[in-house]
């Protein structure tokens, strides 16, 4: 190899060294807080741990966590009582387990899919005999078979042709036959459909995107794959129908969730500065998008085309989510709100993301990044969580927690070490780390990151922030 071979190689060692050296010492700092869980398992940090709990297992958001999580750490720091926040609400699992506990809980939440499961379970928990009465007839009557109205299955590029033809007829027979419902029960049983959309799709949610199926016969994805037996509608909906009627049953006596559980739709950049007031909180539980390049608005599209989002309308959600995946254009955060100027500049000037920027945008330029948008993506990441940062410390009252559930990252050799960036950045801005648990299993990496660099455990934490 000449020498024209071997410098960029050594120049991206270096940098890479410099970059490990920086957080090596970072971490010291951090190190009287950091401890390894034992009993934080990937279950408890993952929605594994709610597939059996009732009203949970509803609807399969993979990226929530567990209500035993929240329940374990809020038990652990005796919090009974009082308010919780969560600016990133997704199916409502924080919320729902603090209304539980007879607490109040806000959130936010962007995504219509999530603001969609949170409104059917707080009107399944509000009109609890209302709708046992709908569920119980559907699953016995099953109307949607003699429905003579079709509502059309509106569809965006990537939603086409994802179902079976008699499965999509049946969706829209179902649809149309939801017209004759009073609205809380319509909400419910249009619910259950979402809930059973991926079942009977020729797709399955794969992290950045939907993987396909070869028998749909679409022109890109592995053409090996194979998602195994797709139920037919009727199975997947009567079985949806039967578990919401079995868990509403069971619970019949649980208090309704009027004033206790309350989420906004849109983004929590704009909803968290106008909407919740200053020292209003008694704890925060969140866990933000991850810095991983996953696109929700492609994991969920079969979700969002059912509540009749349009290409137009997607595009738009992806530009508001935090920064988290490379189609995301760096946000005029100064100009959303102008209190934010510090929390951007602590972004801006961190040793270690300044670092990080250079070697990734060097990377950049010499093609050896396998996306030109992961240098934006990673700096608009952490520009807007800090300002995300910055209405967690507002918004929590003097002693307030703030519990955050967040994975670190890895991009062209580089380990990203999120938690300690981001706890970094909360104690110039009023939260004092607490603790930052570590899982015991750590994260691997990209098969083609490990070819080229070996593997560098990531570890996945929750952090514990406390409002001074």
């Amino acid at each position: 190899m000449n020498a024209m071979t071997l410098a960029p190689d050594a120049a991206c060692a270096s940098a890479l060294r410099r970059i490990a050296d920086m957080t090596d010492s970072l971490e010291a700092r951090f190190a009287p807080v950091m401890r390894v869980d034992e009993a934080l398992t990937r279950g408890l940090v993952s929605f594994q741990d709610s597939k059996r709990s009732p009203g949970y297992r509803w609807y399969r958001y993979k990226e929530a966590f567990s209500a035993a999580l929240v329940h374990k750490l809020l038990d652990e720091h005796g919090i009974t009582q009082g308010a919780l926040l969560d600016p990133f609400a997704g199916s409502g699992t924080a919320l729902f387990a603090a209304a539980e506990r007879g607490m109040e809980a806000d959130g936010v939440e962007l995504l219509p899919v999530g603001q969609e499961v949170i409104k059917a379970r707080i009107v399944a928990g509000n009109r609890r005999e209302r709708i046992i009465e709908a569920l119980a007839a559907w699953r016995a009557e099953t109307p949607w078979r003699a429905c003579g109205v079709r509502v059309p299955l509106q569809e965006i590029r990537i939603t086409a042709g994802a179902y079976p033809p008699e499965t999509k007829d049946a969706i829209e027979r179902y649809r149309g036959a939801l017209a004759n419902e009073d609205e809380d029960a319509a909400l419910v049983l249009r619910f259950a459909l979402l809930c059973a959309l991926e079942a009977v799709s020729y797709t399955r949610k794969d992290g950045q995107y939907l993987r396909w199926d070869r028998r749909a016969g679409r022109s890109w994805g592995r053409r090996d794959f194979n998602k195994g037996r797709i139920p037919s509608f009727d199975e997947a909906i009567l079985d949806k129908l039967s578990e919401m009627l079995t868990d509403l049953q069971l619970s019949t006596d649980a208090p309704p969730l009027d004033g206790r559980a309350r989420a906004l739709g849109g983004t929590c950049l704009e909803a968290l500065p106008a909407s919740m007031e200053t020292a209003s909180y008694d704890v925060a539980f969140t866990s933000p998008p991850y810095c991983n390049r996953y696109d929700y608005t492609r994991t969920y599209a079969l979700e969002l085309a059912l509540l009749g989002l349009g290409e137009a309308d997607v595009a738009r959600l992806r530009q508001e989510m935090v920064s988290c995946t490379v189609e995301n254009r760096e946000k005029d955060l100064a100009a959303m709100n102008p209190r934010w100027g510090e929390a951007v500049e602590l972004a801006r000037s961190h040793p270690l993301l300044s670092a990080i920027d250079a070697y990734l945008e060097s990377q950049r330029a010499s093609g050896e990044l396998n996306n030109a948008g992961i240098p934006r993506m990673v700096r608009g990441y952490f520009a807007d969580m800090a300002c995300v940062v910055a209405e967690l410390a507002r918004a929590l009252k003097p002693g307030g927690r703030a519990f955050m559930v967040n994975d670190n990252v890895r991009y062209a050799g580089a380990s990203i070490p999120v938690d300690l960036i981001l706890s970094d950045i909360a104690a110039d801005l009023g939260l004092e780390t607490e603790e930052i648990r570590a899982l015991p299993r750590s994260k691997g990496n990209s098969s083609q990151q490990m070819g080229r660099f070996a593997r560098e455990p990531l570890r996945k934490c929750v952090y514990i922030w406390r409002k001074r």
